[in-house]
């Protein structure tokens, strides 16, 4: 089987993994990460260690490489993070095969979930009573209250190096940085909903915070 990329510790801890995360890409793991710290330091801590990079959707080799792990950590958890892209959302269910749980982001991509226009403002420099930036990110950005745009904007395209975004503003916005800009009250239901699914997956005990800005609707 080929190597996957984790973002493990090289092996230096004695204690046995309970459970494996596996995702997309290295920008995937860096936005947990980030948002893992901002509800939950001690399973951003654990995440560190048992992230899985898959190098692009392939559930399939998610699975094949959980089963490898199984016949070594017969007790482990396992959960795989999607995007949508441009297909429907999937069932967020177990495998029936091995006990790894999928979960399907409800927008496209996870970068999808970055675009809320405080948090965008706030990682971009502006001079005082410079309102051009404040109306390029509004004509861009769809409102957080209308998720049927968000849910079917091309995210990736929009924060790319060559996307509109970049263009307008002359260079492009890091989404590592947006996230870390992001509040917890900006935080969509979906990221608290997969955080909390997490949480069970890696066996810790209290659950993060229940912080969901009003302002989002699933309609």
């Amino acid at each position: 089987m080929a190597r996957i990329e984790s973002a493990g510790n090289s092996g230096s801890s004695r204690e046995e993994p309970h459970f494996v995360l596996y995702v997309e890409g290295p920008r995937d793991r860096d936005i947990l990460l980030i948002w893992a710290r901002r509800l939950f330091p001690p399973l951003a801590r654990k995440l560190e260690a048992n992230v899985v990079i898959l190098g692009g959707r392939q559930p399939a080799r998610a699975r094949a490489h959980f089963r490898e792990f199984l016949a070594v950590h017969p007790s482990a958890q396992g959960m795989c993070v999607l995007d949508r892209d441009d297909g429907a959302a999937q069932a967020n269910s177990p495998d029936t095969e091995a006990p790894l749980e999928f979960f399907t982001w409800s927008r496209r991509h996870i970068e999808s979930y970055l675009l809320v226009r405080e948090a965008i403002l706030r990682c971009l420099r502006r001079k005082p009573g410079d309102t051009r930036v404040a109306s390029l990110v509004e004509r861009l950005i769809p409102d957080s209250c209308d998720e049927a745009s968000l849910q079917q904007i091309d995210a990736k395209r929009l924060l790319s190096a060559k996307g509109p975004l970049a263009q307008e503003l002359g260079r492009a916005l890091d989404p590592g940085r947006i996230a870390r800009a992001q509040r917890q009250s900006e935080l969509h239901p979906d990221v608290v909903d997969l955080m909390n699914r997490v949480l069970s997956c890696a066996g810790l005990a209290a659950p993060p915070p229940q912080v969901v800005s009003k302002a989002f609707s699933r309609g």
